[in-house]
């Protein structure tokens, strides 16, 4: 392990170590990544400059909006401006107001000489119209900017990216702590933070995000990715975060919360630097009581806390050359939820033991006690140069380190959870190392936005794992392995490892490199009302296995400027990597005798995951009704060769990868926007998304699905979501509120009892009569079983005039999840899934209570889940088990700004 960090830790310094001799060489540009500059001079009729006059960016889709004044020499530069298009104002006293639209799509800054004419009494002000809220892209993308998602109620604090995402962009399917599934995928999510590719999972279970105060905007791409992303591409989301430069005066914000469950927050951030150069950081620490979604609605065993830290710093040496760095770092550590189960864990069926609870030791065994640490280290340098006024040539190199421990209860046996859910006591520590360098040219002139990069990647992984069996069951109940009596594998290799027997614990290591290098050329055209967005990405993929892939990627949209509409087709063609988390163990631990029966391999042998590849199609257009309402709709066809998703070891956290032959993944994803009308805007977004997977399963550890047909949909298989955003604020310098109505009509569910169909309980060939005996009487209330008037109860399970556990089928149900009619279950057409649920969300506030000039407080109330709505993400996902949606939630901030 040692040898193994010390590795990765040379690779991490040799990129850094090149990354700035690159920069020490340019010695004297712009930003880089996802936004440029916009910069110009006003002139009046005669050529002289104008100073003091105001010049402003708006983008009423996102909400973006910008406005600076020219200096003594006529001059202005809006610096860190997301790639989009926007409506340019001037405003100069005696002078005509002036307007123009400018598109940003490059780093290549755009550079602007603005005339004005002299006003006169025929002088008219131009208002923008319905052309203005449309984008000629064949990309089907959402922008979300600051002004936005500052009053956006967002149910996660230790996961607010994600929250945001899953609220304000089309195409996203909500689950538990943080994860969202993008168009029917899980995790094929990837993050672009200033141009640096993040393609690991993101939600809080598997690393620290970067903090929501230290992002400007969000681009979230559901469209054919163009040719410069790859690896997990469903959804690519664009991150342009916050700069310091252009502040000559620092600017920043002191916040503090308290709210439900014990939670507190506190948070700092600055910004403060000159026309060269800028710095903002962000710093804050959270404490809650609900930190993960537990089990059960009752909150127990769910403590966590978090600290994050962001750094930004822009310097530009020259007209040419210019500098811009990330560095993050953040901790984070958290129980595992307790179900009642685990909360009692010596009080289910005495299958722990049966003396008084107490261990085969004579410990006392108690609660389970579950326990995660994940610790988040970043820094990203990127250089910029101008070559000419057309062409910007960019370097940047990027280290990411997680480390993620796993702690096991103190008492091993407190870790048996009921239903053979987790028959080992497990614990581990993993890191996961990514370094890289990435280089691009862009030229923008006439008709073409031209891009040609290129990216190598290498991750390290290890993995360190412990492992032991603690239920006295397992050997004999689900091995058959006879007492006392020898008996072939595993039988011959799991006894050592039986702690109920007085074993010990086994030890798995493992280490990898991946190695990836993308190469790829995209190029803009823009010719009177088409646009065509053509590309070519080749990668090549070397890590368990190796793989290459071209990958031709195609785009047009037509603008019919008389309707205000924009057609657009598009496709892709995408590799798909494996996902890097516990992907030695999925794959070298099959070929070990003692983990393969215990990870319930389906083959014999280890069975590598190998890259996938799919074909994507879309549709779409995008409509202006007036210059009040947009809509931009997608109709998506995914094919792909290796379907990716998730099993889980046990009633843990540890999950591990695993492959399907192909999955066919269609669906249509769409927004409605209403930009800003006195003071009021709106937001709609809404998708719905089919996940058919096809057996068999071809690469990593168990997970294996009942499915008579070869087919099945994944437990991120959602008919259809929506979400309906409201924000009011009357006047500028007043109170406002913003409103969140969230509807799910559910995931599909894990195995669920019911009656005859594709169901493995109940009487063979029987649809009259429920067995529910498969689960447990705490996992039959979490699911919200009843039987007529009885409801099973966290120790009681269903019971009828048939026998305890038996219920006849017209008088099955369940509160919480839609069960399929008798005889009517299939795992394709017609399988379990989570009920229908509202969610409202409402806050409340005014961020200049005093109004004050430049030093202004702050109040909110934010309530998440406003009628307390007792509902589910997912009950026994192969993924992540069973998890309630936040109950009402109530969070009082206050704030200081200057």
């Amino acid at each position: 392990m040692l040898a193994s960090y010390q590795k990765s830790l040379r690779a991490a310094f040799l990129i850094i170590s090149s990354s700035c001799v690159l920069l020490s060489l340019a010695a004297n540009a712009q930003s880089g990544g996802n936004s440029t500059a916009v910069t110009g001079v006003v002139l009046d009729p005669s050529g002289a400059v104008i100073p003091n006059v105001s010049v402003e960016i708006h983008n009423p889709v996102s909400g973006l909006d910008r406005t600076v004044v020219t200096d003594a020499a006529g001059r202005f530069s809006i610096p860190n401006v997301p790639f989009n298009p926007y409506h340019l104002s001037v405003n100069g006293q005696g002078f005509a107001a002036y307007s123009h639209d400018i598109d940003v799509r490059s780093v290549v800054p755009v550079e602007l000489s603005i005339s004005l004419k002299v006003a006169t009494s025929e002088s008219v002000t131009v208002e923008a119209g319905g052309a203005d809220l449309l984008e000629n892209d064949s990309t089907f993308h959402t922008d979300v900017d600051k002004s936005l998602f500052d009053k956006l109620p967002l149910e996660s604090s230790s996961s607010s990216l994600s929250s945001l995402v899953t609220l304000a962009t089309p195409g996203i399917s909500a689950d538990s702590n943080g994860l969202f599934h993008g168009l029917g995928d899980h995790a094929e999510n990837s993050f672009s933070v200033d141009g640096q590719p993040i393609t690991d999972q993101q939600s809080k279970q598997f690393s620290n995000q970067i903090p929501l105060d230290s992002v400007q905007s969000l681009e979230v791409i559901a469209g054919a990715p163009p040719a410069e992303y790859g690896d997990k591409t469903s959804i690519v989301i664009n991150v342009t975060t916050r700069s310091g430069q252009g502040m000559t005066e620092p600017k920043g914000s002191i916040t503090t919360s308290y709210g439900s469950f014990g939670s507190s927050n506190v948070g700092f951030n600055l910004g403060y630097g000159g026309t060269k150069w800028g710095n903002f950081i962000s710093v804050s620490g959270l404490n809650d009581g609900r930190f993960l979604d537990p089990p059960e609605f009752q909150v127990t065993h769910d403590k966590g806390n978090q600290e994050n830290l962001f750094d930004r710093v822009d310097y530009q040496f020259s007209t040419k050359d210019s500098l811009h760095l990330n560095f993050g770092l953040t901790r984070s550590w958290f129980q595992t939820p307790n179900s009642f189960d685990a909360q009692n864990a010596t009080s289910w069926n005495g299958l722990v033991v049966s003396n008084g609870g107490l261990d085969p030791n004579g410990n006392v065994v108690g609660p389970t006690d579950q326990r995660s640490q994940i610790k988040s280290f970043n820094i990203a340098p990127s250089w910029t140069r101008l070559l000419n006024n057309t062409t910007v040539f960019t370097l940047g190199g990027f280290v990411r380190r997680d480390q993620y421990n796993y702690y096991p209860s103190a008492n091993p046996f407190a870790d048996l959870a009921p239903a053979s859910l987790q028959a080992e006591t497990v614990g581990q520590n993993r890191t996961l190392t990514n370094a890289g360098l990435r280089s691009d040219v862009s030229y923008v002139k006439g008709i073409h936005n031209l891009k040609v990069g290129a990216t190598y990647e290498q991750t390290f992984l290890d993995e360190s794992d412990k492992l032991g069996i603690v239920d006295p069951t397992l050997l004999s109940n689900t091995f058959g392995c006879p007492n006392g009596q020898p008996a072939p594998d595993p039988c011959a290799v799991l006894p050592p490892y039986d702690l109920t027997q007085g074993g010990t614990l086994f030890s798995f290591n493992g280490h990898t490199d991946v190695k990836e290098l993308a190469l790829y050329v995209q190029d803009s055209i823009t010719k009177g009302d088409w646009a065509f967005n053509l590309g070519l990405r080749g990668d090549f993929y070397n890590g368990l296995v190796t793989h290459r892939e071209a990958e031709p990627r195609l785009g047009i949209s037509y603008n019919i400027k008389p309707t205000n509409t924009v057609l657009r087709v598009s496709y892709a063609r995408v590799l798909e990597t494996p996902f890097n988390e516990n992907l030695v163990l999925t794959t070298v631990g099959c070929d070990s005798p003692v983990l393969n029966p215990l990870l319930a391999c389906s083959a014999p042998n280890a069975t590598p995951l190998s890259p996938g590849w799919r074909n994507e199609f879309h549709a779409g257009l995008q409509q202006a009704l007036g210059k009040y309402l947009v809509f931009s709709g997608e109709y998506i066809w995914k094919y792909t060769h290796n379907g990716y998703d998730f099993s889980i070891l046990g009633n843990t956290p540890i999950t591990f990868p695993v492959a399907w032959q192909r999955s066919k993944i269609p669906g249509f994803a769409g927004r409605v926007s209403v930009p800003n009308f006195h003071g009021f805007s709106a937001l709609m977004v809404f998708s719905s998304v089919a996940a058919r997977y096809f057996a068999p399963q071809v690469g990593g550890a168990g997970a294996t699905p009942s499915a008579p047909g070869g087919v099945f949909r994944i437990d991120h298989d959602e008919k259809f979501n929506q979400t309906t955003h409201l924000q009011y604020q009357p006047w500028k310098r007043g109170p406002w509120f913003g409103f969140n109505w969230r509807y799910d009509s559910g995931l599909v569910a894990g195995l669920v009892p019911c009656a005859g169909g594709n169901c493995n309980n109940g009487p063979a060939g029987t649809a009259s009569v429920v067995d529910t005996s498969i689960i447990s009487p705490d996992q039959q209330f979490q699911a919200g079983l009843f039987c007529g008037a009885v409801h099973a109860t966290q120790t009681t399970p269903l019971s009828s005039g048939l026998g305890t556990n038996l219920c006849p089928a017209s008088q099955y149900g369940s509160t919480l999840i839609t069960i399929p009619a008798p005889g009517t279950e299939d795992d394709d057409h017609n399988p379990p899934r989570i009920a229908p649920r509202h969610l409202f969300d409402l806050a409340i506030g005014d961020d200049d209570l005093f109004h004050g000039d430049k030093r202004k407080w702050s109040a909110q109330l934010t309530v998440i889940n406003l009628t307390d709505k007792v509902a589910l993400y997912n009950f026994l996902s192969t993924f992540s088990g069973t998890h309630y949606v936040t109950p009402r939630a109530l969070t009082a901030q206050v704030g200081f700004s200057f």
